[in-house]
This record gives C-alpha cells, structure tokens and sequence, in this order.
C-alpha cells in the first residue's frame, strides 16, 4: 500500500496541481483578484502566477478584465454544468420526493479539497425559503453536511482539517475553537445526524446526515428558517432522511465505474 501511495504520488503533475490552487483561491476571492492578490493568497512567485494566467486565459477559463484584474471565465460553466449533472444529478428524484415529504430545500454536498462544495438543491414551495448556489463551497465546521462527515473521521484527521481551513465566524453562533467542535463530533456520530444551529446564518438551521457508499464523501441535508426547522422536525425529518441517503448511496455506487 505504501509503494502504491508513493507511485501515485511520482505521477501528480505540479503545474497542474498549481493551476488548479489558483482557480480554487479566485473562486475564493469572489471570482475576481488582481496577480498580487492571487500571489499573497496562494504562496507562488510572481512570474509563475503570471505565467499560470497567460495559459488559463489563453483556454477562456480565466479571462482579463478592463481595470487588469482577473476573473472566472466563461469556459468553466459547462465543464461545472457538466460536473453538476453527473454528481447531482442522478439524486434529483430521491431529492424531489422528500421535498414532498417535509416541503423545506434538500441539499446535496459532497467533500472537496477540505471543504464541501454543494452540487445540488432542490428548493421547498414555501415562499419563504433557502437557497444554496450549486457549486458553493463552505467551511466543514459550521454546516450541517460537514459537521456529519467530520464525525466519521478519527480526531487526528479531523484537527489536520480544521487547521487546514480556519474556523471562520460567520455567526455569533459558528463554533471558532476546534475543541468545541470535537466535543460535539461523539453526540453526532451517536445520533446518526448534525445541525447546523444558525452557524451559517442567522434565522437559518440545517439538518444533515451522510449518504453512504458515495463515489466521494457526501452528505444529504435540509435547510429553512428555525421556526419551522424545530425540534419536532428534527424527529420526523431525520429518518426519512437516512432512507432516502441511504437510497441515493445505492443509486450512485450503481452509475459509478468500478475500479479494478
């Protein structure tokens, strides 16, 4: 196993590597940074992010704007609405129907480069609603999904996590220290579920659990204004949540390819 980590890793290509880490730190700016911002943010020399900015613009994935600045390009959206439709897509149905059943958003996510990136929704009716750009990436400590997936793993994993990324404060709400975090992990890998309790935003809570046997590691909730979001929902939701997870794990361990 050791000769096997070590042979993929001789095989990893750094300037794609570094391409890549580039994207990831413009998406994380907002879309849009100048080459110093892009240079601070990632650690790369400055001849180096200009020369990984000349080839991405050349491909339409990153492109040049009038006051010098660079920005997300236009070819990057039908490799995401691609991406989308193979990751997300095949749980749009499971998704649809427990909707239905609880009538607030469902939330597909899955782990990404130490954070969750969303790959799909399914909005409720209620006019009064949450909404999740597919395609967003968030933090694993203060969202319901990364919470669940943090819980499966062993603690020394969890901290080389959250050391990793930080711990943002986006509410006065969001755990910030990573003790209180792996205080709760037991309690949600006991219970089979996490909540995020207004720790993404205020008036918001999220319900999640993880969808087993994934092509990645991924995880189901669902999200709407805490009034609605209560404890007796939590009781109700949570079941019909692990069978439909549970459902959606089968139907994608089918379309995935088998190795070996």
């Amino acid at each position: 196993m050791e000769a096997t980590v070590r042979d993929a890793d001789s095989q990893r290509v750094q300037v794609v590597e570094r391409a890549f880490n580039l994207l990831n730190v413009l998406a994380g700016l907002g879309g849009c940074a100048t080459a110093g911002e892009l240079k601070a943010a990632t650690g790369l020399a400055g001849p180096t992010v200009h020369r990984l900015l000349h080839t991405l613009t050349g491909l339409g994935v990153v492109h040049q704007l009038s006051d010098r600045r660079y920005a997300l390009g236009a070819n990057l959206v039908p490799l995401g609405e691609s991406a989308t439709r193979q990751l997300g897509g095949p749980a749009v149905p499971q998704m649809q129907a427990l909707v239905a059943e609880l009538g607030e958003s469902v939330n597909l996510a899955a782990m990404e480069s130490e954070m969750i990136v969303y790959i799909g929704q399914v909005p409720s009716p209620h006019t009064m609603r949450m909404f999740t750009e597919v395609g967003r990436r968030a933090h694993l400590h203060s969202t319901g999904v990364g919470k669940a997936l943090l819980a499966g793993m062993d603690p020394v994993r969890v901290r080389e996590i959250l050391t990793a990324t930080g711990m943002p404060s986006l509410t006065e709400k969001t755990l910030t220290r990573p003790e209180a975090l792996l205080e709760q992990l037991p309690r949600i890998a006991a219970q089979g579920y996490a909540l995020d309790d207004e720790e993404q935003e205020m008036g918001v809570r999220c319900l999640a659990v993880v969808v087993p046997h994934g092509p990645s590691p991924m995880g189901l909730s669902v999200s709407g204004p805490t009034g609605r979001m209560h404890d007796g929902f939590v009781r109700h939701a949570v079941p019909l949540m692990r069978r439909t997870a549970v459902e959606i794990g089968r139907r994608m361990s089918r379309l995935s390819p088998r190795r070996g």
